[in-house]
């Protein structure tokens, strides 16, 4: 029983990723119904993002004794990385609660629904991005050769976002109060995680950002764009949450996929 569980939950991400005609179509007509009859769509958010980084930038590097320039693009980088996972993660509690519909009437893979969130945030990263472009053309890093290992810090992010969205979604769906739990606890750790401030400042004490997985998955999109690269030990932390995420998730995926259907 348990084998054949766990050769159906492999089967749905197998099934889900190869829907490669339907779930980036879904996250796609998401994000155009969000923004209908918009003049600039999820530009909008580019734009807000872009004036919160502005009267940030100074001032924050003014109360931290930062060079305003070198500072200007880290808040630039780290701010607009930071949207894209606490987007991801938020909405990950909802992604089959959401897709209630979609389960309860067609027969797809239930790794659609966790796919189409993924892809709409990259959408949406993407747009974000265009700040962090602008920022660096004026406060330019000392070397591009990093940029190199972008694509591989982004295939990672993925793959968590895909057992964390399957988690989180069916937990979610279970227990409702857990949404608002995990909200409240992603903007506590906005201030806990290096994003205003940097990992150096803390000295001796620079343990408490070591131990935080998200500072890492930061760390590793964020490190290249300014021109240099991760360390050893955010590629290990990084690897080994992926890995430990990953058989945890398929664990509660393949015990519990069948309910989900009830729950939603």
């Amino acid at each position: 029983m348990i084998k054949r569980n766990l050769l159906l939950a492999l089967a749905d991400i197998r099934d889900g990723i190869a829907s490669i005609y339907i779930w980036p179509m879904l996250g796609w007509l998401e994000i155009k119904q969000r923004y209908r009859r918009s003049l600039l769509g999820p530009l909008w958010l580019t734009l807000s993002t872009g004036i919160m980084i502005g009267g940030m930038g100074p001032l924050y590097g003014r109360l931290l004794k930062q060079d305003v320039g070198g500072y200007f693009g880290y808040l630039a980088v780290s701010f607009v990385v930071w949207m894209f996972f606490s987007n991801l993660i938020n909405e990950s509690c909802n992604v089959f609660i959401a897709a209630e519909g979609y389960i309860k009437q067609i027969k797809l893979p239930l790794t659609i629904h966790v796919l189409r969130n993924i892809w709409k945030n990259f959408i949406i990263f993407a747009h974000n991005f265009i700040i962090v472009v602008v920022v660096l053309f004026f406060f330019p890093p000392a070397t591009l050769v990093y940029l190199l290992l972008i694509p591989v810090a982004l295939i990672i992010v993925a793959a968590n976002a895909l057992w964390l969205g399957i988690l989180l979604g069916l937990i979610c769906a279970r227990y409702r109060d857990v949404p608002l739990i995990v909200a409240s606890l992603v903007q506590v750790l906005f201030f806990l995680t290096p994003v205003l401030w940097q990992a150096d400042m803390l000295e001796r004490n620079k343990w408490v950002a070591d131990i935080n997985p998200l500072f890492h998955f930061i760390e590793i999109i964020r490190a290249p764009i300014l021109g240099h690269a991760p360390t050893e030990f955010t590629w290990m932390v990084v690897l080994g949450t992926t890995i430990v995420g990953i058989i945890f998730s398929l664990a509660m995926f393949s015990r519990f996929r069948c309910r989900i259907a009830y729950w939603v």
